[in-house]
């Protein structure tokens, strides 16, 4: 199948690393033009570098996605430089360990602010854009939204709440024009778990024994995710709205281990 997002204009949050950088180098393969943000300006730059081309189809835009003001200007920029948007994916979020006793509130409200609030904001600001162009969001969420995992337990909440936030919007913006899908990664090989609780040495293991609890015994690639979120943004996912789609190995379909 030959996915062309040709000329069709993608607002990709979390592009600095990970499954959002991975989908903004896949869309840019399909021909898309871009509007990347992430909080490191200089791995936007580095990457705005690496994917521009001479009809400069790449637009970058720095700042926290956790900032209100930022999603607005976010919004008005991309629409400014580009005079449309056709795509919005929501790939910036954060992972951090705690139980239901050990979790406080700041943990909590940060999880929500960034898994959560921030993608339902940035889907409202763009509800008017997409609605012009009938175009479509899809969301990052995780298996964690789908199944119960211990120690991650703020995680789990934010993605299940994703999730439902997805299907909701679809059934709410489906006479509109817009589709509104999500995916549900299993364990990626990124930087996400890095930036939370683990080192370097307990990720490894942790990747290790991640081959043992994913029935095809293999972590994902972030290009794999990529790539089907290509899938639900183009013409030939055009009958689909409010999934929630594993890509997972199989571990959605396990039993706790």
């Amino acid at each position: 199948m030959d996915i062309r997002l040709t000329d069709k204009v993608a607002l990709i949050t979390g592009a600095t690393s990970g499954i959002g950088e991975a989908t903004a180098r896949v869309f840019a393969a399909c021909g898309a033009r871009l509007a990347l943000t992430g909080r490191n300006r200089e791995k936007l730059q580095q990457l705005q570098r690496e994917l521009h081309s001479d009809d400069n189809r790449v637009f970058i835009l720095a700042g926290d996605i956790r900032d209100a003001a930022f999603r607005q200007q976010l919004i008005q920029q991309t629409v400014q430089q580009w005079g449309r948007l056709d795509i919005l994916v929501n790939s910036a979020g954060i992972i951090d360990t705690g139980t239901i006793e050990s979790t406080d509130l700041d943990q909590f409200d940060r999880l929500m602010d960034v898994n959560l609030r921030s993608v339902f904001h940035l889907m409202q600001l763009a509800i008017p854009h997409l609605e012009k162009s009938r175009g479509n969001i899809v969301n990052v969420s995780s298996v964690a939204g789908l199944r119960s995992f211990p120690g991650i337990l703020a995680y789990c909440v934010s993605k299940a709440g994703l999730d439902q936030l997805t299907r909701c919007a679809a059934l709410e913006l489906a006479p509109r024009g817009i589709r509104v899908n999500a995916v549900n990664p299993g364990v990626v090989k990124t930087r996400l778990h890095l930036r939370s609780a683990m080192d370097e040495a307990a990720y490894a293991q942790f990747l290790e024994h991640s081959r043992s609890t994913h029935p095809l015994g293999r972590v994902g690639t972030p290009e794999e995710v990529a790539e089907l979120i290509a899938f639900l943004a183009s013409e030939h996912a055009g009958w689909i709205t409010g999934v929630t789609y594993s890509i997972d190995g199989g571990r959605a379909q396990t039993c706790a281990r």
